[in-house]
């Protein structure tokens, strides 16, 4: 029985989480006499055989805590996994990182803002941390690997590292595994349940050295995960959004009590985006200055500008953010 099989045996075991396995092995010294208390039967001995055959033949690795491609930053949090089993570039899981969240019900605003900003963290060698859920965790991981590279994102599952969730994610799913890594502390094969979300949106907050979120409701996986970044000291930014506005009221409610620092741009964050800004300022100022009281539609502004709707899509979001225009009646007014 190699040691593998046995560590699985013990973490497998109901009931025996990570400070449980420290206290047992504490007290009996080593895993084969960890084993010999457990009086573990044949049918469940098989099953984590299965599990470890399964792993094998999906091409899942398992990172126990004392392997140099665990992640750093889980080291310092109380109780983190002893093992994680990873899908993909695992070289990934050692750049620094950025973990970027937000609601399921993103407008096309926030996700777009999002996925800029992720690109943007991915082009300056940050792997981008999200949990793979559907509008603004989707927008981080499909922004950063906009990026050239084979080490640009992280998801982090609440089911096994081999199990799709949510379904609608499954392109994206391959995609990180080909260009990212997909990671899990649960059993491969393992359905995800509600309690287990909690659980994934600590290790989120916990692998990176920062943590950025987007809209979120006030009551919210996402607020969830903001909460434990706070209380690991990690730096926290909060994208603003309007009052009114259900899914900017986490946010908001961060950067009120100051627990959070406003998130305007990448530019708050790398110098190059402040000299980009510079030269962009003489075109941003164009469509400011063909705006007025007058609602004027995206179609309409870019040919004023001469730029195509697509090329003006970013700028906009960026001068929404920063309250000089807002949306009005289909199209955009100064404010």
């Amino acid at each position: 029985m190699n040691d593998l099989l046995k560590k699985l045996l013990i973490l497998r075991t109901p009931k025996i989480g990570p400070a449980k396995y420290n206290v047992l092995l504490e007290q009996y010294g080593n895993l084969d006499a960890i084993i010999d208390s457990l009086n573990l039967s044949e049918i469940f001995i098989d099953s984590v055989k299965r599990e470890i055959d399964m792993a094998h033949e999906l091409g899942i690795q398992y990172i126990f805590e004392d392997d140099s491609y665990y992640p750093s930053e889980l080291l310092n949090i109380k109780n983190h996994p002893i093992v994680i089993t990873a899908r993909g570039n695992i070289e990934t899981l050692q750049k620094k990182k950025v973990a970027i969240v937000g609601t399921r019900h993103s407008t096309a605003a926030g996700m777009n803002f999002v996925s800029e900003l992720a690109q943007s963290f991915s082009e300056h060698n940050y792997a981008v941390v999200s949990g793979m859920a559907m509008g603004t965790d989707s927008a981080a991981h499909i922004g950063a690997l906009k990026s050239n590279g084979n080490t640009q994102t992280i998801a982090v599952l609440a089911g096994g590292v081999d199990y799709i969730w949510p379904l609608e994610n499954e392109s994206l799913y391959y995609e990180i595994v080909e260009r990212g890594v997909v990671i899990s502390e649960m059993p491969v094969g393992l359905k995800p349940v509600t309690t287990n979300f909690v659980q994934r949106n600590r290790w989120v907050a916990g692998l990176a050295e920062m943590l950025i979120i987007g809209e979120a409701d006030i009551k919210s996986g996402s607020m969830t995960t903001a909460r434990f970044a706070i209380d690991y000291k990690k730096p926290v930014f909060a994208v603003p959004g309007h009052p009114s506005d259900a899914r900017s009221m986490g946010p908001n409610s961060l950067i009120k009590k100051g627990l959070a620092t406003i998130c305007m741009s990448s530019k708050d964050f790398f110098d190059d985006e402040n000299k980009k800004d510079k030269k962009n300022n003489t075109y941003k100022n164009d469509i400011l200055d063909k705006l007025g009281m007058i609602p004027v539609s995206e179609s309409v502004l870019a040919n004023l500008v001469k730029k195509t709707v697509p090329e003006i899509k970013s700028d906009l979001v960026v001068l929404e953010l920063q309250g000089l225009i807002r949306k009005q009646d289909g199209g955009y007014v100064l404010i």
